[in-house]
């Protein structure tokens, strides 16, 4: 009896001693990747490549997997995350859409009011340029007091003295000319040397931050451009992994008619290049996060500072024939997701609950125990993250109204709608046309590769999960009250499965401008 009370109060002790741990915590390192796969990475249990910084995150925080990003696509997603928002509530569906200002808030402004000071290093992908001679007092800044961006980069590296490169490198518009070059088959490396990379800039920038805000609670979305195609890496890194060395995931018939002319006549030498290209670049940035997180530790701020990793989406690497991220296979979606609350709450820990990215900011607030935002479509994972609690959602959401398609799943099953109404978008068509209203269901558990549909065969979970899709879009589109009452079940989701904002750019794209209107 004394020994069991003893052990009780040495856990209490214990539980008593995280809890004051975590009270300390005052600062927020966000870490955003940029089409990182969560097969991608070692502590989701990928052998081949090298990811040491990210698994030593893991191993001293809490990784989650079964979390879900609301779009396959930067702008969407990125809005989206900052917002706790689905991105037809931000108003930002299409890759080119500038992020409204009004009507939506940030996290970063949340905190701002909060007394903290926020900066936004790296990749924004706001496209507030396309409306810049409609602000008469400057850009928005959404929140961040300190934005520092590509533009800031490439004046710094035209100060720089660069050394003569003597091997080839990865020629950009050259590349643009062919299919296969532009996303690096060859393993190229990008004519920079580490020390000068965007990576690494981006970094040191991030740590003169730190340095300045150390006497305040302080907000860093540290955003890097990798592993994003043309998957770019420094000299130094030539050489890391070779094609010949990859394998290729198995692939369906079924995946034919929605792969995009561009990978239709790639080889098998080409994808296993293009996969070897994609490791590497991942491995570069893996190298850049260490040396923020060595920072951490050298400044004595890990003991602080709660640190989460994550990417916009997910990437496909040759699963269904195709490079890239604009579909609802898993790879695109299902994203890596590490949260670490100094360097001893809950270590290496695992969670499998179903989540959404717009939970993320609900959760970070409540981990600091400080005001939620009002706005906020997500909730609060603190249960999950403190593991207290095994299940969290039943269903997750994401979109992609570029191709006014949406997905639901619960972790099981996964039913995929389309309205088929056009060629994919953005430079991704296939050539074979419009589908048509298309729906297909995935069973997860016994085909996780989602190489047949089965909808045909559970009609009843269709029409179950459709109903799923309807209700989470009445509950969150702004416009859910105009959708017409006329219509049937997949007649509605068609109707809020149609972009309302400006997408793509026509100086870009021949594509043409996207402007929602109403059809019933």
């Amino acid at each position: 009896m004394i020994r069991t009370l003893f052990i009780l109060l040495l856990l209490s002790k214990t539980a008593l001693m995280l809890i004051a741990e975590a009270s300390k915590i005052k600062n927020i390192v966000v870490l955003l990747a940029d089409d990182h796969a969560i097969k991608a990475t070692g502590a989701y249990g990928n052998a081949q490549i090298r990811t040491p910084h990210i698994d030593r995150l893991a191993a001293s925080g809490v990784t989650f997997t079964n979390s879900y990003c609301n779009a396959p696509i930067c702008s969407a997603s990125r809005q989206s995350l900052l917002t706790a928002k689905y991105p037809h509530a931000t108003g930002v569906n299409l890759l080119f859409t500038p992020f409204p200002d009004e009507g939506n808030i940030t996290i970063a402004e949340h905190l701002r009011d909060q007394g903290y000071a926020t900066a936004l290093i790296g990749k924004d992908h706001w496209n507030n340029w396309m409306w810049a001679s409609l602000y008469k007092d400057g850009l928005p800044d959404h929140g961040f007091d300190l934005k520092i961006t590509n533009g800031e980069y490439r004046r710094y590296y035209q100060t720089l003295e660069h050394p003569e490169i003597k091997v080839e490198t990865y020629n950009r518009q050259e590349a643009l000319k062919d299919d296969a070059e532009r996303i690096n088959w060859r393993v190229l490396p990008h004519p920079v040397t580490d020390a000068q990379s965007r990576g690494v800039y981006f970094v040191n920038q991030a740590i003169d931050f730190m340095d300045q805000n150390q006497d305040k609670p302080f907000f860093l979305w540290l955003s890097f451009y990798d592993p994003h195609a043309p998957f770019h890496f420094p000299l130094e890194f030539a050489g890391k992994y070779k094609g010949e060395d990859m394998t290729l995931p198995p692939t369906s018939p079924e995946d034919d008619r929605w792969v995009p002319e561009r990978f239709r006549d790639l080889t098998e030498e080409q994808r296993k290049g293009v996969k070897a290209a994609y490791y590497t670049s991942t491995e570069y940035m893996d190298k850049n996060i260490g040396l923020l997180l060595d920072a951490l530790d050298e400044r004595n701020l890990s003991e602080n500072t709660l640190v989460i990793y994550l990417s916009d989406n997910g990437y496909l690497l040759n699963e269904h024939k195709r490079f890239e991220k604009h579909t609802m296979w898993e790879e695109a979606i299902q994203q890596p997701m590490i949260i670490r609350v100094g360097q001893s709450y809950r270590e290496n820990a695992r969670e499998d609950a179903l989540i959404e990215y717009i939970d993320v900011v609900p959760t970070l607030l409540d981990i600091m125990d400080l005001p939620p935002m009002q706005e906020a479509q997500g909730r609060s994972f603190r249960k999950v993250f403190e593991g207290k609690q095994d299940e969290f959602r039943k269903y997750a959401m994401s979109t992609y109204l570029e191709d006014n398609l949406t997905m639901v799943t619960d972790g099981r099953w996964k039913y995929v709608y389309t309205t088929g109404s056009r060629d994919l978008g953005i430079g991704y068509r296939t050539g074979l046309g419009p589908t048509g209203i298309v729906h297909r269901l995935y069973d997860l558990r016994n085909d996780p590769n989602e190489l047949k549909s089965v909808a045909a065969d559970h009609p009843e979970r269709v029409e179950k999960m459709q109903k799923v899709m309807l209700e989470r879009f009445m509950q969150t589109h702004p416009d859910a009250e105009d959708c017409p009452d006329t219509l049937t079940l997949v007649g509605k989701l068609a109707w809020f499965c149609e972009p309302r904002d400006i997408g793509v750019d026509q100086t870009l794209y021949d594509d043409p401008v996207r402007v929602f209107n109403a059809a019933f």
